[in-house]
């Protein structure tokens, strides 16, 4: 009880410091009464949702303390501030694409400052603040301003923002799972913050967005900044590596990524859907006027001179609207595929510390000549082929038949329960593992060396091989 009403009391202290300094203002009177918004049973749900969720993470990261507990500080006051952005949607009429910016410019400031954690010199726990920062991008659903404004629906939103940084709290997992346990109930108690908890508040409340008020007070949009949050610096260097020991210094030249160039955009009074729309209508293979569907990553602003390698030009696009074509791509995290179908293929060439998304069934995925690649995919009809790579990770999350690892140095394999049935084939590879997760839903994930040398006996006039045995993790 103690401990619930300390976390009372610091949210109460967040939302007045937020409250203080936020820069949205309203016409009328200085700040509308939010008591009887407060009293609403969405409001209440949240509430719990804090206290449940946000109470664990906290618990969890006040036994490890450091820079895990300072990140999850900064959850904490992610949330406060999100519930005091849905009690002003209650007073307040729907703004437009400028006003939206400067509503959710609180939240944007607390996840720029989760963002900042993970540059610099990569710290020892660079997966706990990588997996704080990615997974904070689920609470721009309530920016969702429709089926056209190029975000996915509230729900498929945290979902996907979830997919994303639990990449890095599968690490987290495998890393702790056999030295510290207060690391495996943080990063457990961080998933379940999102799924189920921010996803079901989600479905319950806002499956549809937030619920602007109709006849509420008008937002007046404050004068326009520069964005301040990143100091100018000379050209940087490429981008930091999922598994380098280093990263570059932050640089107004490098942009962000994912969704939090989106707010830094917003901040700025750009459009709310600016940079999140991948695929149009036309690009689409079923809307195809011609033979050819190009998606570059280009288009979108999405590849910066540091995305260049000496082999070509970085590409994302949709060849001949059968093939997904990703190369030559330097120190991009936040690539993703997500308008894709089941008679597709993904051929991933050149790419070099980067994360690549594919939303969605394919037929066939093959990873070529990549190094420190990660990929995260949801199906696959034929195979997933990885050839000629060095420190590769893959993360299957539906089903894949085959998987073929092949001159390969260094990979990591992530499947789900529907793919422990998978065939796994190796040849002329070294330093496999495969991860399987654990038999309860909440169990650590169980990692198997693969063998890569053999014993070969010459007996009743043939030779028989064996594998040396590998104890599985």
């Amino acid at each position: 009880m103690e401990e619930k009403l300390m976390q009372r009391l610091e949210s109460a202290v967040t939302r007045l410091e937020v409250l203080s300094t936020g820069g949205f203002r309203t016409r009328g009177s200085p700040e509308i009464d939010g008591d009887a918004a407060s009293k609403d049973p969405s409001i209440i749900a949240f509430d719990d949702l804090m206290s449940q969720y946000v109470g664990r993470v906290s618990s969890a990261a006040e036994k490890i303390g450091g820079q895990v507990l300072d990140a999850t500080k900064i959850i904490g006051e992610a949330f406060s501030v999100q519930k005091e952005l849905l009690i002003k949607v209650k007073q307040t009429q729907k703004p437009d694409m400028t006003g939206l910016g400067e509503f959710i410019k609180p939240l944007n400031d607390v996840i720029m400052k989760a963002n900042v954690m993970t540059e610099g010199r990569r710290s020892d726990f660079f997966n706990h603040l990588k997996t704080t920062a990615d997974s904070l991008t689920a609470l721009a659903w309530i920016a969702y301003a429709g089926k056209d404004c190029g975000m996915s629906m509230p729900i498929g939103h945290v979902e996907e923002s979830w997919q994303m940084a639990e990449f890095y709290s599968n690490k987290v997992l495998v890393e702790y799972r056999n030295k510290d346990p207060n690391h495996v109930e943080w990063a457990k108690a961080l998933k379940e913050l999102y799924v189920p908890g921010l996803r079901d508040y989600v479905k319950t409340h806002y499956p549809l967005g937030p619920v602007w008020s109709a006849t509420g007070k008008t937002t007046v949009s404050a004068p326009l900044k520069t964005p301040t949050s990143i100091a100018p610096a000379p050209p940087p260097p490429p981008p930091a590596s999922l598994f380098s020991s280093e990263s570059p210094q932050p640089s107004a030249s490098h942009p962000k990524e994912g969704m939090a160039a989106v707010f830094q955009e917003i901040g700025s009074g750009k459009s709310v859907t600016a940079g999140l729309r991948k695929v149009t209508a036309d690009m689409k293979t079923k809307n195809l006027s011609d033979r050819t569907s190009v998606v570059t990553a280009s288009e979108k602003g999405h590849v910066s001179s540091s995305s260049f390698s000496k082999a070509g030009p970085a590409k994302l696009e949709l060849q001949m609207g059968r093939k997904w074509v990703v190369e030559n791509q330097i120190g991009r995290k936040n690539l993703v595929i997500d308008d894709c179908d089941a008679k597709q293929t993904v051929y991933i060439f050149g790419c070099k510390d980067s994360v690549l998304q594919i939303q969605g069934k394919v037929n066939n995925i093959t990873v070529d000549k990549c190094t420190k690649m990660g990929v995260v995919f949801t199906d696959v009809v034929a195979a997933c082929e990885i050839v000629n790579c060095n420190g590769i990770e893959v993360q299957c999350q539906g089903s894949a038949p085959t998987i073929s690892v092949d001159n390969t140095a260094g990979c990591q394999l992530y499947l789900s329960k529907n793919s422990l049935e998978a065939s796994i084939t190796t040849a002329k590879s070294s330093e496999i593992n495969v991860l399987v997760p654990g038999v309860e839903p909440d169990g650590d994930w169980g990692e198997h060396s693969l063998p890569q040398q053999f014993v070969h006996i010459y007996k009743d006039g043939q030779f028989v091989t064996t594998p040396v045995s590998h104890s599985g993790g």
